[in-house]
């Protein structure tokens, strides 16, 4: 170990000696972090998603430019001999220079560290899948570099020996790309899948530490080191000799290992999920309903063998939740594993079922030819079933199966009214809404207009929802739903207290005859409209020219989280249009803050236009946090006997939020609005299954100083500070080269 950390210091100071390793290292920066800016900042995402999609790519081209000198130039010079009349073996100066290597590369990725910290510090970034990227890359370092010393130890060229590392590399990456898989068998396809390098880095890039992951990388970094001490070895043994053939014949068997374990490597078992809410982890709300299982459930996955390549990592997730939820329902749940495409029987039970065979397009022979396949699941329990016709992802499967479970045991499903009429919008106006709860609610509507009693009584009705009245609600409905609430009902209430005209284009007031009733519960309405200049949605304003423009619109406010919220866990914003701001009494306790504007928000007068392009100038004077939507009750002052429930109010102040425009290109304001539902009827096992959001939460900058300085302090700054040390060093090393031998020529 000692020899091998004196050849890894000798690499890396050899690194820090010539100009070239800070040229290689200014321009991979340089690169990676220009193409990584451009897309956080276009998306506005924090995620570092757009550095390590590209850094396979990267690394095929940097790493084999790095080691190509590393023992081709020793070869070339004939300092490899003289390395090895020390007591050292080919296996150890190998493991020097892969250390060595390894570390200047990792170096040179710690250059992306003030980019990881600016984003983190700015949003609501994720650092578990901050860190599980860094470890994914110094993996997939690992084995570049791995590919680099064998390329370079097949030949004395560097420039050959860089054309094959980047070969080889760029191969392990190729053959995982859609445009290799498409037009490949399924077992083919699968096969290059699961020995590309794209497959195993982005299952760790995305926040889990998996054991087929690790595997993968080392035993590929291990093969290619064990193929260098081989050709080295060659070098001073005959090829006749006994001790040489042994040793092609260990590296011919672990090839063939290496092979065979990660074909197979399905079957490894183990993995960590590094991401701060456990996205790939069973969630304990599953665990609970699996937990409370009396009695059996059957799981039937139907899946054919040959599934397009596509679908393979698909296929794993499914594979690993599946088999998460069958050891935490233990001998409950049932788990069977079947193939219609191979017993007649197996499909006619899935076609009884609704589960059929689905078409996929696979590329033969240069034309599209069509593939059919089975891909999904059936819960069994009873004589209920519910069923997956088709398994399309994995984003809401495990809430899909945890959710259907718990309405398949449940004797009773909770219930819940749309409280409609006077314009306030029902199950017709927000079909997405009802859908979702349709699936787990008896949802019902009572008519608001009717002179007659709504007949709210929380034995027979858990909540209702009243969104958007436009027309003032009666005195005597609103006591009834207070006394609703009182006796322990819930109530969503979705306030909009402006009229839009597109024509105008103006909003007018409306009076909803709700504003005592919540004047009583601490909360009042503004009459303006909520304004946010930090944190907004983007729309378009038509073509212009040759060019369709869009621009920020600060009416149409994308809130962040306020007090922590099981409404609003995971989430990470919420869009809302022309909401009304809401403002809270300072006398009032137990009430959160759930949705809340940047420190750049504000309050446009009501009646003021509301074109884009004719909004009123900002005032940085009058910005201001402004919230949109708040939670009552549900705290720690709550009765906590069995026999007391106090009722619970969340009131949001927008209703547009849940119109389908705004959902499609937000899909959290849809689980916002379930998990709102599931807290105010008090069942909330769901709500952190529903929550698990993939998405990255967006990057928000308070002023253009803080957005320039994150992007031009990392693309400037960080290499400039590589190239002023790197001309301190080696202009310094050359000052004390001529010094040194000044005096001995003297």
């Amino acid at each position: 170990m000692k020899r091998t950390r004196i050849v890894a210091e000798r690499e890396i100071q050899n690194f820090f000696d010539h100009p070239t390793a800070y040229i290689l290292m200014v321009a991979f920066l340089g690169l990676s972090l220009f193409l990584a800016f451009r897309s956080i900042y276009a998306l506005s995402l924090a995620s570092l998603r757009p550095l390590f999609d590209l850094l396979p790519w990267l690394f095929a081209v940097f790493i084999p430019a790095l080691t190509m000198r590393s023992v081709a130039e020793e070869k070339r010079t004939g300092t490899i001999e003289w390395l090895s009349s020390y007591p050292l073996g080919e296996l150890e100066i190998l493991m020097g220079k892969l250390i060595g290597n390894w570390f200047f590369v990792m170096l040179s990725l710690a250059g992306t560290l003030p980019m990881a910290l600016g984003v983190f510090l700015l949003s609501d970034a994720d650092p578990g899948i901050m860190l599980a990227q860094y470890i994914g890359a110094s993996l997939l370092a690992m084995q570049g570099v791995a590919i680099g010393l064998w390329a370079s130890t097949a030949t004395k060229n560097q420039v050959t020996a860089f054309i094959l590392a980047t070969s080889v590399s760029f191969a392990l990456v190729f053959i995982g790309t859609p445009v290799v898989l498409y037009g490949l068998t399924p077992f083919l396809g699968t096969a290059l899948s699961r020995l590309s390098v794209m497959g195993h880095f982005e299952n760790v890039a995305r926040g889990v530490i998996d054991l087929r992951d690790i595997v993968y990388f080392l035993s590929t970094a291990g093969l290619f080191v064990a193929m260098a001490v081989g050709l080295l070895v060659k070098q001073r043994l005959s090829e006749q000799r006994e001790s040489y053939k042994r040793l092609r014949t260990g590296i011919a068997i672990s090839l063939g290992l290496v092979v065979v374990t990660n074909l197979l490597g399905g079957n490894i078992g183990g993995r960590v999920d590094l991401t701060r809410e456990s996205l790939y982890t069973l969630s304990p709300g599953s665990k609970e309903t699996l937990d409370n299982l009396s009695d059996l459930v059957t799981l039937k996955l139907f899946i054919s063998d040959e599934l397009p390549s596509e679908l393979q990592p698909t296929l794993r997730d499914v594979r690993d939740l599946i088999s998460d939820m069958n050891r935490a329902g233990g001998d409950n749940l049932v788990v069977e594993n079947l193939n219609p495409g191979d017993d007649l029987d197996v499909a006619a039970e899935a076609r009884s079922l609704g589960i059929i065979e689905n078409e996929f397009n696979v590329l033969r022979d240069d034309e599209f030819e069509v593939r059919r396949g089975w891909f999904g699941l059936a819960l069994l329990y009873a004589d209920q079933q519910e069923v997956i016709p088709f398994i399309s992802g994995t984003a809401d499967l495990e809430f899909r199966i945890a959710s259907a479970i718990s309405v398949m045991t449940t004797d009773k499903r909770p219930s819940v009214a749309f409280l409609t009429g006077l314009g306030a919008l029902g199950e017709s106006e927000l079909p997405s809404l009802a859908r979702a709860l349709m699936e787990r609610y008896e949802v019902t509507s009572l008519d608001l207009s009717q002179e007659s009693d709504l007949g709210l009584d929380p034995e027979n009705m858990d909540l209702v929802i009243m969104a958007g009245p436009k027309e003032p609600v009666s005195e005597k409905k609103v006591n009834e739903i207070e006394n609703f609430i009182s006796q322990g009902g819930g109530a969503l209430i979705l306030v909009d207290k402006h009229q839009i005209s597109l024509e105008t284009p103006t909003t007018s007031l409306v009076t909803t005859g709700l504003e005592e009733f919540l004047q009583r519960q601490g909360i009042g309405v503004d009459e303006g409209l909520v304004m946010d200049y930090g944190s907004n949605s983007n729309i378009s304003m038509g073509p212009q020219g040759l060019f369709n423009v869009v621009r920020p619109y600060p009416l149409w406010p994308i809130g962040l989280k306020g007090s922590l919220h099981a409404t609003t866990r995971d989430l990470n914003g919420l869009s809302a249009g022309w909401a009304t701001a809401i403002t809270i009494a300072d006398s009032v306790e137990n009430i959160e803050r759930l949705w809340i504007t940047t420190e750049a928000g504000g309050i446009q007068p009501p009646n003021s236009l509301i074109m884009p392009d004719a909004l009123l100038q900002p005032d940085p004077d009058g910005f201001q946090t402004v919230t949109l939507a708040v939670a009552i009750g549900g705290g720690e002052t709550e009765p906590t006997t069995n026999d007391v429930r106090e009722g619970r109010i969340i009131v949001v102040g927008d209703v547009d939020f849940l119109e389908e425009s705004f959902i499609q290109v937000s899909p959290d304001n849809l689980i916002f609005a379930e998990n709102a539902i599931d807290w105010l009827a008090q069942d909330e096992a769901l709500i952190a299954i529903r929550s698990k959001t993939r998405t990255p939460p967006p990057i928000v900058f308070t002023s253009d100083f803080q957005k320039a300085s994150l992007r031009w302090g990392n693309l400037i700054g960080v290499p400039l500070i590589i190239v002023i040390y790197g001309v301190m060093k080696v202009t310094g090393r050359r000052r004390r080269a001529e010094v040194r031998w000044g005096d001995f020529i003297a």
